[in-house]
């Protein structure tokens, strides 16, 4: 992430709004506002209709350096956890959506 965007853009783990994952494992949202194993692609999706400006990025999750994985770079929305909140109730949006497409 280069310098000029710090402050403005914040990195969003999939982790950090995953239901499955407690606190210490890395979760930021609660529970009542996380999704079930978010997918880096649903994130990019919301942060699209959010006008978030996403970038996926490969990275390795502090906590798990083990492991290769990716993250995804968005705009703010006040702050970082507000943000957050925003993505997640979009990935959960955009899974009822498709809930219903495919039932419908």
């Amino acid at each position: 992430m280069s310098r000029e965007y710090r402050g403005r853009r914040i990195v969003v783990w999939p982790v950090y709004i995953d239901s499955t994952a407690s606190r210490g494992e890395g979760r930021k949202v609660a529970k009542r506002y996380a999704v079930r194993r978010p997918r880096v692609e649903e994130i990019v999706e919301a942060a699209e209709r959010l006008g978030l400006h996403p970038e996926v990025e490969e990275a390795r999750y502090p906590r798990e350096w083990w492991g290769q994985t990716r993250r995804v770079v968005v705009d703010k929305l006040g702050s970082k956890l507000e943000t957050l909140k925003r993505i997640a109730e979009e990935v959960a949006r955009i899974r009822e959506e498709r809930r219903r497409g495919v039932k419908g």
